[in-house]
C-alpha cells in the first residue's frame, strides 16, 4: 500500500460515512509518518484498520469499502472497520497521532510508530514481529521509546517480562 491508496480509503471513508476524521490504528498507520514507504513488510498490508474518530459505530457503514466490496475488487485494497479497543495501546497515544491529510479535509489520525509497534508486539503474531523487526531495521523506532511506551501499556508485569524474553530471544 502507498500513501496515495490510505488517502484514497480515507477519502471513501468520509464519502461514505460524513465524518471527516479517522483514526488509523493498523499497519498502514506507518504511512502518517513516513509516507513515502513503497515497499516491504511495513507497507505490505492491503487493508486499513480504521474508524470514525468521533463515532466509532458509524465504522460498521464501511463494509461498503471493506474485504470482498466492489471497491476491495477495482482497487486491491480496502477498509478494516475496528473499534477504539482492537489495539492494546500505552497510555497518552490519542495525543500523539500524527496527522495525514488524505484531501478534502479529511484527516487520518495515524498511531506514531512507537505507539503501532507496540500494539504489534502485544498481538505478537510473527507477522506483527517481522512488521517491528524491519521497522527496527530501517532505524524508524528507537529501543528507549518502546521501553517506555512499553511500560505505559495496560498489560500484566508477566505479559511485559514474555514479550521483552520473547523479543531477546528472536533478536
Amino acid at each position: 500500500m502507498r500513501a496515495a491508496h490510505l488517502a484514497h480509503v480515507l477519502q471513501a471513508a468520509a464519502e461514505i460515512t460524513g465524518q471527516r476524521d479517522f483514526v488509523v490504528i493498523g499497519s498502514q498507520a506507518i504511512l502518517g509518518s513516513y509516507p513515502e514507504l513503497r515497499e516491504g513488510a511495513l507497507v505490505r498490508s492491503i487493508e486499513v484498520d480504521l474508524y470514525p474518530r468521533d463515532v466509532p459505530a458509524m465504522g460498521d457503514m464501511l463494509a461498503e469499502i471493506g474485504e470482498f466490496s466492489d471497491f476491495h475488487s477495482e482497487n486491491g485494497y480496502y477498509a478494516d472497520a475496528v473499534d477504539p479497543d482492537t489495539a492494546v495501546l500505552p497510555a497518552g497515544w490519542e495525543r500523539r497521532t500524527v496527522a495525514f491529510d488524505a484531501g478534502g479535509g479529511v484527516t487520518g489520525h495515524c498511531l506514531e510508530p512507537h505507539d503501532l509497534i507496540i500494539a504489534k508486539l502485544v498481538a505478537t503474531r510473527d507477522k506483527d514481529i517481522a512488521y517491528f523487526e524491519e521497522a527496527a531495521a530501517r532505524g524508524l523506532v528507537d529501543a528507549g521509546t518502546l521501553n517506555a511506551r512499553l511500560r505505559a501499556t495496560k498489560i500484566s508485569s508477566r505479559a511485559k517480562r514474555k514479550l521483552i524474553a520473547s523479543l531477546l530471544q528472536r533478536r
